[in-house]
Formats: structure tokens, sequence, C-alpha cells
């Protein structure tokens, strides 16, 4: 790689929808970039870890990315296959080119030069490649990186342990005992998709979780924009008990906060229910508790009790969230950004996105002298 090369404008991290998101608002500000990806295509978990029957939870104009809509024919509630069509236009639109098989191994703030030293490793030729680069982005996404839990006695159950990013449909599944330990939207889902296939299920669930419906979820959004947040829980709660009902007796307990308060103050998201709600009330889907040790096919969970599994075992997490807090949380010190990082999901990162790309197209015009032309956005020597 020449020397010429080294230098850039923007330096953009992660190639999923937040950092397709900003190459395209810096695209539209005429600010070249460099987007680098880990994998060897843009958008993987998407393209290579959801599951077959995995749907959009919110209506599609939630989800659409900055400045292009989906098109008016996709249903409201967008399939995978569908929203992937869409990030293939959006990446054909705006000519985005990542830089693949490169993973970020350090990043330091050089205060005499006022930029950043981005050290990363070529997974495809083995090196390493330094970058200079005035401003940061981080958009690496909310749950970049799978994680399983060590749980006691976990290395001597004899079936499968597999994250829900591998997972793709129950059909392998169908009439054995499954165990589905995390009670979020994919784990709901997912449990959901196992007794369509006729699998023994039962999902873990480990706290307080609100149910909404695809529908009070849309209004709750909607409703955000012009009145109290407050106000806009207390009612989403009202109509979740009386849809739902006596979530209790099923073993699942509604929290003391509101879906959204939860949401933006914890990362907690509200389950957006699919139909896993009507095959728990029919018993089709049992509710188990948090687990505290395995014992060969039997799991022990807290309340003393233990089932025995002959399927696979989801383990459900993520990490790598913002520290500050929302609506602040995109801009750090010293050029450094992220985007999609405040638990607000594709909603989220297309603010975000908008956000980062203007703020730099501010900064670097202030970094001009008065008797500057042209520029500094149109020096450009590697524009990706």
């Amino acid at each position: 790689m020449g020397q010429e090369t080294r230098e850039q404008v923007v330096i953009v991290v992660g190639a999923g929808p937040a950092g397709l998101a900003t190459a395209a608002c810096l695209t539209s500000l005429s600010i070249p970039y460099m987007l680098i990806e880990r994998e060897d295509f843009y958008a993987p978990i998407w393209t290579k870890k959801s599951y077959d029957r995995l749907h959009l939870h919110l209506a599609k104009h939630f989800c659409e990315l900055p400045l292009m809509s989906m098109p008016a024919e996709y249903p409201t509630y967008v399939p995978r296959a569908q929203f992937l069509q869409y990030l293939d236009n959006y990446v054909r639109q705006f000519k985005i080119k990542p830089m693949y098989n490169r993973s970020v191994i350090g990043a330091d703030y050089e205060e005499v030069s006022q930029r950043w030293l981005v050290k990363v490793h070529n997974s495809k030729s083995n090196e390493t490649e330094e970058y200079f680069t005035r401003f940061l982005i981080i958009a690496t996404g909310e749950t970049s990186d799978t994680f399983i839990p060590d749980v006691e006695g976990l290395h001597t159950f004899p079936g499968r342990v597999i994250h829900s990013t591998l997972y793709k449909s129950g059909k392998e599944f169908s009439d054995k005992k499954v165990l589905v330990i995390g009670s979020g939207n994919s784990g709901m889902e997912i449990a959901f998709d196992l007794s369509n296939y006729g699998a023994k299920t039962s999902i873990v669930v480990r706290s307080p979780t609100h149910i909404l419906s695809r529908e009070m979820s849309n209004l709750g959004l909607t409703l955000f924009r012009y009145l109290p947040h407050d106000f806009v829980d207390s009612l989403l709660v009202f109509l979740s008990k009386i849809y739902y009902g006596d979530l209790g007796k099923y073993g699942i307990e509604r929290p003391k906060e509101g879906p959204f308060y939860l949401k933006e103050k914890y990362g907690k998201y509200p389950v957006i229910d699919v139909g896993t709600y009507r095959k728990i009330k029919s018993g089709e889907i049992q509710v188990l508790p948090a687990v505290t040790s395995i014992k060969g096919d039997e799991v022990v969970f807290k309340d003393g009790k233990s089932h025995p599994f002959d399927g696979d075992d989801y383990l459900l997490g993520d990490d790598g969230i913002s520290k500050l807090e929302f609506p602040n949380h995109w801009k750090g010190k010293n050029g450094l950004y992220c985007v999609g990082l405040a638990r607000r999901g594709l909603y989220g990162l297309n603010m975000d996105a908008k956000l980062v790309a203007g703020d730099i197209k501010t900064a670097a015009m202030k970094m001009m002298t008065p008797d500057q032309t042209p520029s500094p956005l149109q020096n450009t020597n590697n524009v990706v």
C-alpha cells in the first residue's frame, strides 16, 4: 500500500447499517472517508448471522437509513430478504466501497498533530496498516460481538450450545426439547419459530419484561415526538395490561419503569410480540426462571427445579454501547464519534449519522484559514 493512502480525512469503523448510513451522509456532504469492515461483506449480522424468519420489529418508516426511503411496495414489517435488498440498493446508490477483512487493533490521539493514528490488522495479508485521520467514527453496532456466559456445568451438556447468530430455523429441532436463554426480541422470536416447527420449547425469562404489540410500539415512537415521555410510557403500559392481561401467571413480571424509559436508560428493549405470547398463554412455550447450573442434560433453575433438554441452548448478550447519555452520545473529544451505539436501533442510527456528518463538515470548515482555497475536505488521496 503506497504512502499516499495513509492520510484519511475520516475513518469509519464498521460497515453495518450504522457505517453505511454514515458513509451516505458523508458522501452527501462531499466529505471523503475510508470505511473499514472486519468481515468480508457489509452488514454481516444481517447477511450471515440472522435467522430466516426475521422481520424488522418496527414499521419500515422507523427503520429507513438516511437519504433513502424504503420502497412503497415493501410491507409495513419488512422481512430480512427485502431489508437486505434495500441495503444492496443503498450501497449502490451512494457508491459505498468498504475495505474488508480489516480490524482496528489500536487508535491513539496525537496532541501535536491533532490526528488519530489508527492501526488496522489486514486478515488477508496478515499485515498491520497505519492511517492518520482527523475524524474517527465508531459504527460497529450494538450487537457486533457474540457472547455466551459461563454457566456452571455448561461443558457437561451433551447437546449443542449455540448463539442466536448461528440459528437459522427450527426445522432441524422438531420434537426436541429446546431451551432458549434470553427473553429479548431475538430470544422470543426464536422460541416462536422453534415452536412452529414442533420443538418442545422453553424460554428463560430472568428479569421483568415489557411485552408490546407492534402497533403499540409504533404508536409510542410516534407519540414521543409530541408528548412527554412519562405520559407515553404510562399509556403503553396501560394498553399492554388491557391487551395481554396479567403476565405474572405465565411467569413474566412487568417492570416498574416504563418500556421506553428502560430502553433509553439501560438499553433494555421491550419485547415486540410476534406471536410468542399466544404460545406462552396456551402452554406451547414454557417460561422458566434463571439458570443456576447444568448437569449433563439436566438444567437447574433458580426455583430449585430441574428440567431435561436434548436440543440446543441459546445464550444472548451484547456490549459496546456509548458511555455518554442520549442525546449527546454521538460525539466524543478530538474528532471521535460513534454511530448506532445508543441502544436505539435503526431508528436512532439514522439521526446519529446525519449529526456526525454535519458536525465533521462544520469542524473541517473551521480548520480553514481565511485565505484557504480549496476546502480541506476536497484534499483527498483515497476516497473509498
